[in-house]
């Protein structure tokens, strides 16, 4: 899976660095595609990652089978 940052996402990731782009596949394979309720194309994952235990969710875009755009990123809890 090939992860590309929005611009927002790169914004934002300066003020995020504990999530990693490992943090964000685990999230992305392990979680339910679920439709966003205000775009369309849109699709949010949801899961907890261990070891810390953690909601992390993440907000995303699908081009092609394998290329995923990180709109963006954030811890629940």
């Amino acid at each position: 899976m090939l992860i590309k940052s929005s611009n927002y996402w790169s914004r934002k990731r300066k003020k995020r660095p504990d999530i990693t782009d490992d943090m964000i596949e685990y999230c992305i394979t392990n979680s339910n595609k679920l439709k966003d309720r205000t775009w369309e194309e849109v699709w949010n994952a949801i899961t907890r990652i261990p070891p810390s235990g953690r909601l992390l969710k993440t907000v995303y875009k699908e081009k092609g089978k394998s290329i995923k755009i990180i709109i963006t990123t954030y811890w629940l809890d």
